[in-house]
Parts: structure tokens; sequence; C-alpha cells
């Protein structure tokens, strides 16, 4: 491109075309230097059983593959996982956003670890954006010291959608983390609020975190969320705010008298501690194992284990129908016709759905 200041009228002044723009990526770059070895299914397995972190996140990121041959070989890594898993305690953490979770997860994490040994898995599920479906996965950088604990592994994985704030893929990387030797899995959701049903299905102990001093306290009592809380802690329970965070446990632990006894036996307990400065964060520990003592005790444990695992697989069943039917290739091309006839207004969109499921049934049923 000619620079118009190179023009004899600008004596004195000359602009050079200056260099070719070169690519960031080296030339002598060997791309299939750095691929890694994709390993087999028993490597994986063997890996995991092993304590392997690095396999174990291969395998996550398997399970979370949307890919069908992935999918095969992740279903068969988790059958050959599942004898060694079941050995741990399962803590489903929820809350508003803003109440301090991640915080939270840091701090109890770094107590039990200290105080009762073992190891430490996190899933923490990161909200997808329901434009561009991605997540910031920085749940890493507000755990500072379980990041660098060498008995902990943080894994954050995208909601994609998933109601409840829980990843699908969350159910099956439970039974590898188990598989890995993690003895203590916390489970955080996204903070949604009332949809807490997928993450009480999938852990032993259900705990809710909540905060004092923002408004109307009646928002934190919302029987939906509380009735299935094994535990109620309200953080930030320091300097000016103790007396307000000691009136919300009272309010709650009002609340929670008309509420019918839960199914274990347990009357949930509610709780005040400081996730920033660490304080009340032993009794808390002390109220999951006593949970998890009375529970064995009755026999409700091992009841809540089998019907989770009942309750996931009609949901594997709905996951796989509802994925058939959007693969299939004749649903495809009707579901553009029928979209363009509910936009036209010749068709309502209930009944062309039901026209759409005949069709695809009926389609199942042809030889």
């Amino acid at each position: 491109m000619e620079h118009p200041e190179n023009n004899p009228e600008y004596a004195g002044l000359q602009v050079n075309s200056g260099v070719t723009g070169q690519s960031i990526i080296n030339p002598y770059l060997k791309r299939n230097r750095f691929r890694r070895r994709e390993l087999s299914t028993a490597e994986m397995v063997e890996g995991i059983v092993k304590g392997d972190v690095t396999v174990l996140s291969q395998a996550v990121t398997l399970i979370e593959s949307v890919n069908p041959d992935h999918q095969a070989k992740a279903q068969e890594v988790i059958n050959r996982c599942l004898p060694y898993s079941g050995n741990s305690i399962r803590v489903g953490i929820s809350g508003v956003p803003g109440a301090g979770k991640s915080t939270s997860i840091d701090e109890f994490g770094i107590h039990v670890l200290k105080e009762h040994g073992g190891r430490l898995a996190v899933l923490a599920i990161d909200p997808s954006s329901e434009r561009t479906k991605g997540s910031i996965l920085g749940d890493k950088t507000r755990m500072e010291k379980l990041a660098v604990h060498p008995d902990s592994f943080i894994r954050p994985s995208p909601s994609a959608g998933s109601l409840g704030g829980v990843a699908r893929k969350t159910r099956e990387t439970i039974i590898l983390c188990e598989a890995a030797g993690f003895d203590k899995i916390f489970v955080e959701t996204v903070g949604v609020g009332q949809s807490e049903t997928a993450c009480h299905s999938m852990v032993d102990f259900f705990l809710l975190i909540q905060v004092a001093g923002t408004g109307d306290e009646l928002q934190g009592i919302k029987r939906g969320i509380m009735e299935i809380s094994d535990g109620i802690v309200i953080n930030k329970c320091d300097g000016d705010n103790v007396d307000r965070c000691q009136m919300a446990a009272t309010n709650f632990r009002n609340a929670l008298h008309f509420f019918p006894m839960p199914e274990s036996g347990w009357l949930p307990k509610v709780l005040c501690y400081s996730g920033f400065y660490g304080t009340g964060v032993k009794e808390i520990w002390d109220m999951i194992y006593e949970y998890v003592d009375f529970v064995k005790a009755n026999g409700y444990f091992d009841f809540r284990r089998q019907e989770q695992a009942k309750y996931w697989m009609y949901e594997s069943i709905n996951e796989h129908l509802k994925s058939s039917f959007y693969h299939n290739k004749l649903m495809q091309q009707q579901l553009t016709v029928a979209e363009q006839a509910v936009l036209a207004g010749q068709k309502t969109s209930f009944v062309a759905a039901q026209e759409l499921l005949d069709l695809y049934f009926k389609n199942l049923q042809a030889p």
C-alpha cells in the first residue's frame, strides 16, 4: 500500500512500507511432538486406582465429552471403577450467590485435611452462559489453600444448562474420585436457589449456606430448599454482623420446627461461622460426622444411597431418550418443519410437540 506521505509535495518525509506480518506460531514447531498419547481403558482404570490425578483428570474429561465413542469408553471406565467406589463422605454445598461458598469450601477442606487426614475432591460447578455456552471455570482462584494442597483435587465443570446447578456427569465423576482414593468429596452448586434436587440426589449430607443482614430474611426461609437440607450454616458471622447472624439462626431454627421430620430422623442444625476468619468450622464438621454416624446407625445412609442409584438410573434413561430424539435424522428434518408451523401460527406448540413424538415412536416401531 502506497503512503501519500511519499508524494513529491512532501519533501523530506518518507514512510517505509514496513515488514510483512509474521505468524505467531513457531515454524519449526512439530505439532505431533506434544500430542498426548491416548490411554487405553485398562491403563486409565489402573491410573485412577493408583490415585494418579493426571489420569483422573483425563477420565473426567472423557466423561464430559459428547463424542459417542468417548461416552462408550467412559462408561466402561466407570463400570470397572465401580467396585472401588462408595467409601467416602459426599457433602453437597449450596447457597445464594455471594454467600461465600468457595471461600467456605477452602476453609472446610483445609480443616478436615489437617484434623482427619485423607484426601479431598472438590467438584465445583460453574454456571454456563446461555448465550455463548461458555464458563469461566475460575473456582480454583477462590480456593487458594486447597489449590496447592497435595491431598486435594479441584475439578471445575460447566453446568451446561443442567437443572439444579449440577453438571450431568458429576455423579459419574464422584465414582471415579472415590476409586482414586478420595474419602471426602464436596459438590458445590452454582447457587441457583431452590432447584437443588439434583445435588441432593448424589450426596450424603446437604449443607445450605446462608447470610444474614441482606434485607428480607424471609427470602432465606424457602420451604423447598430447607426441606432437603441436613444442616444450615450462616456465613460472615464476624465483626458487626454477629448479632444479625445469631438472630437469623434463631429464625431458621424456629422455621425448621414447622417442617415435617425428615425421613432420616435427623433434625437439621443451624450454626454460625466465618469463612473469612475460619471460626466455627470445627463445629460444622462435628455436625457432619455426627449426622453420618446417626444415619449409619439407623440404616438410612445405605437406604439413601440405594434411592440415589435408582434416581440416576431413571435420569440416565431420560437423558438417552432425549439424545436419541434430537439425533434422529428424521426428527431433525421434521423439527424444522414443525418450528415453522408454530412460528406461522398454524399449530400450537403442544400440538406440534405431540405430533413429533407420535412420529418418533411410530418410526421406532417400523420394521
